[in-house]
Formats: C-alpha cells, structure tokens, sequence
C-alpha cells in the first residue's frame, strides 16, 4: 500500500541524517592502502567516500540503480518560450512506458532502471500517477501552483524516493520531462539567488536569439509579479516553479531521508537540489552531481552547493541523461576500490601522501 500524503513530510533540517564520518574515514583509509598512485581517481575517489558517509559504510555498493524522472507541464509555455507546444510532454511521458526515450536507452545499456513519474501533465498517461494537476498556471499571469500543491509535488519525490528504498535500490538518478522547464528553473534559481535570468537562463531545446530574449523578459515579469520570497522555498516553487521541479526536490529531500546518495542530472535538476537545500542544508552532502550542463544557470548554482560537476559534455538533453552517464564512471570506480589489491599483497612500498600521513 502506498503511504498517504498525510504520512508524507516535508522534513527540517533537524531529520536530515548526517554522514557517517567513521564510515568515510574507513573508505578512506582503503583508497590509500590501495596499490596505485595516490587518489590518482581523482574526484571518483571523493565520491566513493561521500557514498560511505551516506550509507553508513566502506563496503559501498550501488549495483541496484534506479531513475526517478518527474514530468509535468508548465503553463507558462503560453507565453512563446519554447520551440513546442506542451502536448510533447505527454507524448514524451508516454515513450517512457515504452521504453523509447534516450534516458531508457542509456540506462538499459548501463543497468540502470527506469521509473517515470506523472506529477502533473496536462494529460492521462500509461505512466505511474501521482498527479498533483494538470499542469500549472501561467506563472506569468497568476502564481504557478498554490502553496498546497508545491507541497504535494515535494512529497510526490519523497514517496518515489521511499518506495525505491523499499524495494532496495542503492542510489537514485534524478530526471524529468516537461515542456518549458527550463524557463521555470530558470526563474527558481533567479528567485532564489536573487539574480537577473540574464546569467542564467539559456536556449534550452534551441530556442533563437528573440525567443530567448522573450523567455528572460517572461521570467523577470513572473518574478516582478509575483515577488517570491528567497527565504521561503516552497514560496518560490509556488509562484514560479513547476510540479517537476518541486517532484526532484522531493527526491533528493527523500534520498537523504533514507540514506540514498542522489545524482543530480543538469539544469532542472539541479534548480531542484537548490530549493532541497534552500529546504534542509543538510540535504547537500547526499548530492552527487553527474556533468556540467550545457544551460548557463549550471556552473552557477553548482557553485552555490559547492559540488563540481564529475563529467562536462555539455549536454542540455534532461530526462536524466547525464545522471545515466555517471553511472558506468562510478561502476569503474567501485571495481578498483573494491578488487585492487594492497601495497602489501603485491609486495612493495606504500606511497605516502605529500606531508606524511593524509
């Protein structure tokens, strides 16, 4: 039986667990018993050891992977700032089902699996439900969701989040798929941080120098409007947000709950860990952020967490695909920590960090 909205909690910074420390000091000390240069793995070493702190201990395993990709429409699209219209959004949620979109593809090819969300399209889907609407309003005309239905979207990624722990999945992929989200991520992160969408909204699908134009104007006059309150992240959501964005805030509030370390995708996604911190700070140290999107707002709001991007590519695709593409980096990863052998099995001298013992 699914939990209930009313056993579902936005939680405070108080319920969100702390990483293990002598489960990362373990993990750590593997790292540097291990026969090879020196954290010659870079930044893939860092993340082994941030997934001990999460779970709670050095045998790290992710072997069971699960996508949790949130799609819902925006109706803001009415304004002209996207290259199509929002019947793509159900047409693309559909193909989920089917297991025809490039997020299904790439993780059938790495193992991953693939759980699509119907948060709030402005249609029935073949996908599983948890409807907060049918889209939302415009948010240049009126505030995008009610203060209610912000909430229920949160606790829509916190049930996903949940449910995948249940079923003994190790670490949880972070996608979406919605029509104009990159206009209301875009607007969540200026609310947020309190800056112009100049620097960081961009063309998303492809959109002209015009569209964009139209896209940045749209945002400061929803922002205008409405006023969101930076200091209330659910406020933001509401006014400017959508259903997807406050589905993956959910997840990764979810994920940290539960102990599960949480990949961020790109853009959105990351405008979602953003209002998950703005949410519960503690919720940082649960993320793990895949590659460097291709959106201008990235590089800015990975800053803001303090997370470094593991791969670039410049990928602006979404549906989680570059979370998918993380993947095979940890694996590789995971098989060195755990099947390399030590300087003693074969027999030569430790190296020693740099300024003796690390």
């Amino acid at each position: 039986m699914e939990e209930r909205d009313s056993e579902i909690k936005i939680p405070g910074e108080s319920e969100i667990p702390s990483p293990d420390e002598t489960a990362r000091e373990k993990c750590r000390k593997r790292w540097l018993s291990i026969a090879k240069p020196l954290f010659g793995l870079g930044t893939l070493e860092d993340a082994v050891i941030q997934m001990a702190g999460i779970t709670g201990t050095a045998d790290v395993s992710i072997d069971k992977k699960g996508l949790i990709v949130m799609c819902a429409d925006n109706g803001v699209v009415e304004e002209g700032i996207s290259q199509t219209d929002s019947s793509v959004t159900a047409v693309v949620t559909d193909n989920f089902a089917r297991g025809l979109t490039s997020a299904c593809l790439m993780s059938r090819a790495v193992g991953v699996d693939v759980f699509p969300v119907d948060v709030g399209v402005a249609a029935d889907t073949m996908v599983y439900t948890d409807k907060v609407a049918y889209g939302t309003k415009n948010m240049a005309k009126e505030p995008a969701m009610t203060r209610e239905e912000a909430i229920n979207s949160i606790c829509a990624g916190i049930r996903a989040a949940k449910r995948l722990k249940r079923e003994g999945y190790q670490i949880l992929l972070t996608g979406e798929m919605g029509i104009g989200n990159t206009t209301t991520s875009s607007a969540v992160a200026a609310a947020l941080l309190q800056e112009d969408p100049e620097g960081l909204s961009g063309r998303g699908a492809g959109l002209s120098d015009a569209g964009l134009q139209r896209k940045r104007e749209v945002i400061r006059r929803a922002i205008s409007l409405h006023r969101p309150d930076p200091a209330d992240p659910i406020d933001v959501l509401s006014k400017v947000g959508g259903f997807d964005i406050g589905g993956l805030a959910g997840v990764f509030l979810g994920g940290a709950m539960e102990h599960l370390p949480v990949v961020m995708d790109g853009f959105i996604s990351a405008a979602a860990a953003l209002l998950a911190c703005r949410i519960a700070p503690g919720v940082r140290d649960y993320i793990l952020p895949s590659h460097m999107s291709g959106e201008p707002g990235m590089e800015r709001i990975l800053k803001e967490l303090g997370k470094e991007a593991f791969i670039g590519c410049h990928m602006k695709l979404g549906e989680g695909t570059g979370a998918v593409a993380l993947m095979p980096l940890l694996d590789m990863t995971l098989e060195v920590y755990r099947k390399m052998p030590d300087f003693d099995g074969i027999q030569i001298e430790a190296y020693t960090p740099l300024g003796g013992e690390a």
